[in-house]
Formats: C-alpha cells, structure tokens, sequence
C-alpha cells in the first residue's frame, strides 16, 4: 500500500532512539500519521515542525498499519517562531486539527480553508487572528454545528442581529430576543463583517465558537478542549 500527497504537519513526537511518529492534515488522506526514519535528526528538525508544508509519501504492507513516512519540505511557516502571538495561534490550528478530526477521514472543504490560514499565521501578517476566528466557524462547519448567522431564527429579519441560540447556533435579533436575551449568546459584530475588529471583538467570538466546540466534545466524549486553544485565548484578553 502507498500514496503521496501534501498536507501540514501537525505534530511530531520522538519514537525509539532515532525515528519520529508525525501527523499530517493531508489535502486527500485526512489527518494521518506515520513513522519518519531518522526523524529526530537535525536534518529533518527544521522540516517536521508543526505548520510545515509538506511532501509526503506514505508505505504500508496494509492499509491498517501505521506505516512510513517520506517526507519533503514545501513551505516553512518558521515567520511565527518570532512572534509568540502567531506561534500561539499556530499551535492551537494544529492542536484544534488534531483534536476535531478523527483519523484518516478526508476533509478536503477544511484542508482548503486551513492552508490560507496557516499562510498568514505562519508570516505573521497582521490580522490573522480574524481569519483565525473564521476559521473555527469553518471549523463548526465541518463538524455538522455550523452557525446560521444570516437571519433573525425568530422574525427573519436581517436587522439588529445581536444574540445566538446557545441550543440552535441560529442568530436572533434584538427585538425578537425580549426578555430571553439573558439565556442567548452574545454575537459579536465582527462575525457579521461589521464594526472593527477589536480584540475584544475577536475574544467574544471565540467564547462564542468555544461554546459549541465544548457541546461537540461532550457529544463526542472527548476530553476539554485542546490547552493550545486555551492559550492564544487568553493572549488575546491580553491584547485588550
């Protein structure tokens, strides 16, 4: 059994004295790992860093083994290694990947929104930390708890649009909300492409999309959400 393909590197962790076992988002294959020969070598340092673009080529006897890894390096995202901000945001992509998706499981919709985004990250071009945001809609998208954001789910009015249903993730406006606006989510305006994009605004919008993450893992039976995402969210308060 082999394939090749490219994707990103996600994690890279020491197996036996000199070899490495690496997960790669791959634009085919979902999020796969596999056994890189002399993986903790300085040679392959630089390469096996999570955010690295890749080559790869996967070898198995099976289809259900692990299997080996070769792998070519693509594209370094090594600007976020100067910017503690965008390495933040960099490791909690790549730990959100790991923790959302299951193994193997082609998801080619999300694979062509986190490229992008690892892009900027990895460069750390100022705003980013927006597409960061849209991205965990993206995110909730492809979980099957995509936000409706467009329209009141009350009234159908676009108008004034203010409060999320914690239940529905559909938007509600303000005057339909009325007294049950205590029990709704805040819904920033930067998710609607309105106002500046405060940090403030880009925190509440990731308390709103960690609400859902969180519903999803308890659904699922999985553990808290990734401590990486916990950590560019609390950078971000810091922003402020």
């Amino acid at each position: 059994m082999d394939w090749q393909d490219s994707g990103t590197i996600l994690s890279t962790r020491p197996h036996g004295e000199t070899s490495a076992i690496v997960e790669v988002f791959t634009a085919a294959h979902g999020r796969h790992a596999g056994l890189v020969r002399g993986g903790v070598s300085r040679k392959l340092a630089a390469t096996l860093q999570p955010g690295s673009h890749v080559a790869v080529s996967w070898r198995a006897r099976l289809e259900d083994h692990m299997g080996t890894f070769t792998i070519e390096p693509l594209r370094s995202r090594a600007g976020a290694l100067s910017d503690r901000l965008a390495l933040a945001g960099l490791n909690a992509t790549c730990a959100m990947l790991r923790f959302a998706l299951p193994e193997r499981d082609p998801h080619p919709r999300l694979y062509a929104a986190s490229e992008p985004l690892f892009d900027v990250i990895g460069a750390a071009i100022e705003g980013w930390p927006v597409d960061y945001l849209r991205w965990e809609l993206a995110l909730l998208d492809e979980l099957g708890l995509g936000l409706d954001l467009s329209r009141c789910a009350l009234s159908g009015s676009r108008e004034d649009l203010a409060f999320v249903s914690p239940r529905t993730g559909r938007a509600v406006s303000r005057k339909a909300a009325g007294d049950w606006a205590p029990r709704l989510l805040a819904l920033p305006e930067v998710l609607l492409g309105q106002g500046p994009a405060t940090w403030g605004e880009i925190g509440a919008g990731l308390r709103l999309t960690g609400h859902f993450l969180n519903h999803f893992a308890e659904e699922h039976h999985r553990r808290a959400l990734p401590e990486a995402r916990n950590r560019l969210i609390a950078m971000i308060a810091r922003q402020g």
